[in-house]
């Protein structure tokens, strides 16, 4: 039960969205730094896409990758990307602050102003540039960006809503001005904004915990607790495996999922976003899905379960991803694996 109200939370069973605005608006955030994997984390949740509809959603700023709630990527909806910055710059700016003194990088206030003034002066006019050409900018301006100073300033422009993604350049991502990218809207109050994103995280990631939603929000545990009490008339409450589990009245409890198997991204959603995964991977299985060191792969999803791994190859010009399975998988139609094959290559047909 608990595995079927995930999948079609997370939109990987009958899913009801048709545009990657529509569906990343759903799941709150998608996590991003592997960028092309990202992009195919937003198309498997759709009812049909490819790789060019996102790309679109992109160039046209209807989503957008910048740093947010943990101190990582993500894919947020243009109309939610200033509330959450404001939700989660101060913890994200903190951390990153924290990293740069532990590695003896120490950037004064006043560089920070210059870097932003060069920024807002090299972008203006609409532009989107990569890193690498604002690093080459900003050498000649005089201003020293070698290239972890240059990663602070971006992140630290992003945290303050000063920047977001650009439109790509051939498949590079780039960074362009916030305001002309999503005009000015009214804040929300810190309230408000905390019921938000609560209803954002259980709406699309239920059955889930607190510890799960701590995870994923970056949120202190008090607020947290508070976010969830927030909306607690939207939530239910279920026990399994004696842990106590949140569930948005959204859901249906009564829908089940069967034959279902998706070849999902590094980094997705449906392990990512939860403190625990045991729930749909079985420990002696974690080292295949995810390392020590908070790197995680592309897995095979069949049923709710995490079954195997894949990975991206091509034969004579084309598409041909491998896979391999934890265990004998012999109850797993090979019809069923071949259509999970073909809409993962249908995504990036015209790549």
């Amino acid at each position: 039960m608990l595995t079927d109200i995930r999948l079609l939370s997370q939109q990987l069973a009958k899913p009801k969205f048709k545009t990657p605005e529509e569906v990343v608006a759903w799941m709150g955030a998608i996590q991003a730094q592997e960028y092309t994997m990202a992009k195919w984390a937003v198309g498997c949740r759709l009812k049909s896409a490819t790789l060019q509809a996102v790309d679109n959603a992109l160039a046209k700023g209807e989503i957008l990758r910048t740093h947010i709630l943990r101190p990582t990527w993500h894919f947020v909806a243009a109309g939610d990307i200033r509330w959450m910055l404001q939700l989660s710059g101060g913890r994200i700016k903190t951390a990153f602050e924290s990293y740069a003194r532990s590695n003896k990088i120490e950037i004064p206030e006043s560089l920070y102003i210059q870097s932003y003034n060069l920024l807002e002066k090299l972008l203006a006019g609409n532009k989107s540039l990569t890193k690498q050409e604002l690093g080459e900018e900003f050498a000649r301006s005089g201003l020293e960006a070698g290239n972890y100073p240059m990663h602070l300033f971006l992140i630290r422009a992003e945290v303050d809503g000063l920047v977001c993604s650009g439109v790509d350049k051939g498949k590079k991502p780039t960074y362009a001005l916030l305001d002309e990218r999503v005009p000015p809207v009214k804040e929300l109050h810190r309230e408000e904004a905390l019921a938000r994103l609560a209803t954002l995280y259980f709406q699309s990631h239920s059955p889930a915990t607190l510890a799960d939603f701590i995870w994923w929000s970056g949120l202190t545990t008090t607020d947290a607790r508070h976010a969830v009490g927030l909306i607690e008339c939207d939530l239910l409450t279920e026990q399994y495996d004696s842990e106590i589990f949140y569930l948005h009245t959204s859901c249906d409890l009564k829908a089940r999922c069967r034959q279902v198997l998706h070849l999902l991204p590094s980094y997705d959603e449906y392990l990512i976003s939860y403190k625990d995964r045991t729930t749909v991977l079985l420990r002696e299985h974690h080292p295949k899905a995810f390392n020590t060191f908070g790197i995680f792969y592309p897995v095979i999803l069949h049923n709710g379960r995490i079954i195997g791994n894949w990975k991206k190859a091509v034969k004579k010009k084309a598409l041909a991803p491998e896979v391999s399975f934890f265990n004998d998988v012999s109850d797993i139609p090979e019809e069923l694996l071949k259509k999970a094959v073909d809409r993962y290559c249908y995504f990036y047909a015209k790549e």
